[in-house]
């Protein structure tokens, strides 16, 4: 998990501050968003292990900046971090393509132990479709 790349996208700019640090403590790489147009900017810049995302946020909340990072790229691990769990809005999460669904305020370890899953599926997805895309040019070979 050491040295993984995560975007942490909250409108509560101390709190994202405060959080980052301490991931990054603990080793990880961390870039910080105040919303979710910012989110999606670094997003399509760069590839992240995992983004942990805030549900609410004014302007573009955090389903749908959910939903257009899953559109862009459908092997993004998005971790949902929320003050305001019900079943339902972890339910409807879960079905627009979140990883995980985390409350507010989130145990570090947890927080750092979730993030290393989400990472390690995205390395199998990532192998999975590059084994395909060369399985793929390799069958169009004429050899």
């Amino acid at each position: 998990m050491s040295g993984d790349r995560v975007l942490l996208v909250d409108d509560e700019e101390e709190f994202a501050r405060a959080l980052a640090e301490r991931m990054e403590a603990r080793g990880l790489r961390v870039e910080t968003a105040a919303d979710g147009e910012a989110a999606l900017a670094r997003a399509a810049a760069r590839s992240f292990d995992a983004i942990v995302l805030d549900l609410s946020m004014p302007g573009l909340d955090g389903m749908e900046t959910l939903r257009r990072l899953r559109e862009r790229s459908p092997d993004v691990q998005v971790i949902l971090l929320t003050g305001h769990a019900t079943v339902r809005t972890g339910v409807e999460a879960m079905r627009a393509g979140a990883v995980d669904f985390v409350e507010k305020p989130a145990d570090l370890d947890d927080l750092l132990r979730r993030i290393g899953e989400a990472s390690a599926r995205k390395a199998i997805l990532v192998e999975r479709r590059v084994v395909d895309e060369i399985s793929d040019i390799l069958a169009r070979k004429p050899w």
